[in-house]
């Protein structure tokens, strides 16, 4: 067994090994990402989430050229509403609600124009993507078996939001024994504080829910292995 790679993180470093490990891209959808999604009808500046988009471009190609697992995901809901509950079809006032028209197409609805990955990091060939329809990656999806099948047993974990599917799927693999590392950098939140205290809520009491890096740390444990 080769030694693993180290990463310098909050609140210790953090090991893992290219063949047990995967890269986990949630939610980096146009819905969320780009003007005119939901994202943006709830009042939210959708620019806060798009600095996640330069360092997290960069983790995606130097984690491919390492031949580690790539998974995304993305949060949306079946054409007919069948899986979308009403506590979160009604929730608030935006200008629009999912499953309304909007300018990509019925919002956070599967197959639409904006329901998908942005350009920049669409997935490649053999890659795999997981549908969604709540917060956790791991609620009504098959992730859980795929980790399985793969023998993955640490999540490298990037995307959108921080405080809500970011911070719910890191407490779903931390229930199910996931060693998980944020990229602090390659995650966003549409309210500065939630960043900051989501963040440190994670690597919080000796890693609670699991450990945080800058994107930096992670790509030079990458380039030590090469």
């Amino acid at each position: 067994m080769s030694d693993p790679l180290l990463v310098e993180a909050e609140p210790y470093v953090y090991g893992f090994d290219l063949r047990h490990s995967a890269l986990l891209l949630i939610d980096m959808q146009r819905d969320f990402v780009e003007p005119g999604g939901f994202g943006e009808t709830l009042g939210n500046d959708v620019s806060m989430l798009q600095q996640v988009v330069p360092p997290l471009r960069e983790v995606l190609a130097a984690t491919r050229k390492a031949g580690m697992t790539v998974i995304h995901t993305r949060e949306g809901h079946l054409p007919d509403l069948s899986d979308c509950p009403p506590a979160k079809l009604n929730r608030g006032a935006p200008s629009m609600r999912i499953g309304d028209p909007g300018p990509k197409g019925r919002i956070l609805i599967r197959g639409e124009y904006g329901h998908d990955i942005i350009d920049e990091l669409a997935p490649v060939q053999g890659e795999l993507v997981i549908d969604k329809p709540g917060k956790g990656a791991f609620y009504a999806t098959d992730l859980g078996h795929v980790l399985q099948a793969k023998d993955i047993r640490s999540l490298i974990v990037t995307g959108v939001t921080t405080e809500v599917c970011v911070h719910t799927t890191v407490r779903e693999a931390n229930d199910r024994g996931y060693d998980c590392l944020v990229l602090s950098d390659c995650v966003g939140s549409y309210f500065a504080e939630f960043q900051r205290y989501g963040l440190q809520m994670i690597a919080a009491q000796g890693g609670i829910f699991g450990w945080v890096a800058p994107s930096s740390n992670y790509l030079k444990a990458l380039e030590a292995r090469s």
